[in-house]
């Protein structure tokens, strides 16, 4: 049995992609950071809350010590808990606006995986997926063929092209996990105001990540039809 767990899962992508992997004979462990709506969506699904504040050491350690405590070990984790940020005028941003970005979408990342590492490391086949976007590819952005070049995100988009870069400097260093970036695409969620395709869509790619093999790809930024340019 595999073993997964879900940042930012009560909702979205993340819900989506727990139900998917529900299906795929996973036992979900459904990470977030409300109580009562982590409760909620995982007694929908049939699995188990484990709260976690990505920003919080505290709350990740503690996270990472009730998988320790209940299953043992930890064969998927999926970096899933994000926020997009303040959006508006480029000339209102502030510091504080892109610090509460980057706590979220890149510095939460690393302290999730920090504190995950370990019990991955019990794993016969451990697996990290970081769900990361193609509003942080700069091919992607400058490509007037793509939507993603249709707008300017840009603390959003710092965020997740830092996403991706730790993605595949974690996978040159940690040679026993295979550690690979899901873009979602544009999905109708609140991000997005309810624009794109569909949630089902959007979570193709995280799923496909999480579901590898021996002998699956790492270091990889990938969306549902294949290899994105950095």
């Amino acid at each position: 049995m595999t073993t997964t767990f879900i940042t930012g899962a009560n909702k979205s992508l993340g819900y989506e992609t727990a139900r998917r992997l529900v299906e795929a004979g996973h036992t979900v462990l459904l990470g977030a950071r409300d109580p009562e709506r982590g409760r909620a969506a995982a007694e929908t699904l049939g699995v188990r809350f484990v709260r976690i504040d990505v920003t919080d050491d505290a709350s990740v350690r503690a996270a990472a010590e009730n998988v320790a405590a209940h299953e043992g070990t930890l064969d998927v984790l999926v970096n899933n808990a994000g926020v997009l940020g303040t959006v508006g005028p480029v000339e209102d941003y502030t510091a504080a606006d892109i610090s509460a970005v980057l706590d979220v979408n890149v510095v939460g990342l690393v302290r999730v995986t920090h504190a995950f590492l370990p019990l991955l490391r019990t794993s016969p086949n451990p697996v990290i997926v970081n769900v990361s976007s193609g509003m942080g590819s700069f091919g992607v952005t400058q490509d007037p063929a793509r939507v993603e070049s249709r707008y300017a995100l840009p603390l959003y988009s710092a965020s997740k092209a830092a996403v991706t870069m730790l993605t595949t400097q974690y996978a040159r260093e940690l040679k026993d996990v295979k550690i690979n970036a899901a873009d979602p695409g544009q999905t109708a969620t609140d991000f997005t105001g309810g624009l794109g395709h569909s949630v089902a869509e959007g979570a193709e790619s995280i799923v496909t990540l999480a579901t590898i093999g021996p002998d699956g790809p790492t270091g990889q930024f990938l969306d549902r039809s294949g290899s994105l340019p950095w």
